[in-house]
């Protein structure tokens, strides 16, 4: 089944055409990879996704259902969730208060009622707290949760991000770069981490990575771009074999 449709999808900064009527077919459950060399695109088309930016040209559905026109936090509250290349965690926060806030868009008290401290409002924060822990449980970071982040590991911090996009809820978990600055065994362990994930909550995950090894080991399926256009959507395999791909990536050196 398709969770994510682009059609088409062409975004232009002026003269430059970034992204190129780029058309991809995500399906629900399991990681999803995005390669390219350095400025092909792929943060451009999660910006597009997450809706930062607005597309030029096409559309974006999800589960059927257009979301082209709507608001980043309109996107949010129907399951679309990120983390960025640079860690944005708030420092005055503690890391169980960072990852709460990945539920902001799902709660439905009013102004009102909470500053009344509605009921609704109670439940409203014992079910956050409780989807918090349990993020920050199946990454094995529930021992921090009181921890301020900056006080954390960097490799922490990265995982604190992504629990914080788990407990929203999200469909549709963008991932940029999430093992940037991580070593080798911290990444070995977010492999883990992002398989198991889709395993135990359903999750879908478009991944853009850097590591190459750690993206192919983790995807079931791969899109690879160039100057903002498609080459393939393939198996792992087929794109890691794939003439087109070796020459304008896999075999050109280059570091993303």
């Amino acid at each position: 089944m398709t969770l994510l449709a682009i059609r088409n999808l062409t975004k232009r900064f002026g003269g430059l055409t970034a992204v190129d009527s780029l058309t991809i077919n995500v399906k629900s459950g399991g990681v999803h990879g995005l390669i390219g060399p350095n400025g092909s695109g792929k943060s451009t088309v999660l910006n597009l996704i997450s809706g930062i930016y607005r597309p030029t040209e096409g559309s974006i559905a999800l589960s059927g259902a257009e979301i082209t026109g709507i608001k980043p936090n309109q996107r949010a509250k129907i399951g679309v969730g990120r983390t960025f290349q640079n860690i944005r965690l708030f420092p005055t926060l503690t890391v169980l208060e960072n990852v709460m806030l990945g539920r902001v868009t799902q709660q439905r008290s009013s102004p009102m009622g909470i500053i009344l401290n509605s009921p609704l409002m109670r439940r409203e924060v014992e079910e956050t707290t409780e989807m918090a822990r349990k993020a920050l449980r199946f990454m094995s970071m529930e021992a921090f949760a009181n921890e301020y982040h900056r006080n954390l590991p960097y490799g922490h911090q990265r995982l604190v991000e992504i629990a914080r996009v788990l407990a929203s809820g999200a469909k549709l978990m963008l991932l940029d770069e999430p093992a940037a600055g991580l070593n080798s065994s911290e990444k070995k362990n977010l492999g883990s981490l992002l398989t198991r994930m889709c395993d135990v909550f359903g999750s879908t995950v478009l991944l853009v990575e850097h590591d190459m090894r750690l993206l192919m080991s983790v995807s079931s399926t791969v899109s690879a771009v160039n100057f903002g256009k498609l080459i393939v959507t393939d198996s792992t395999a087929n794109v890691q074999s794939n003439p087109d791909v070796i020459k304008a990536y896999l075999g050109a050196g280059s570091s993303k």
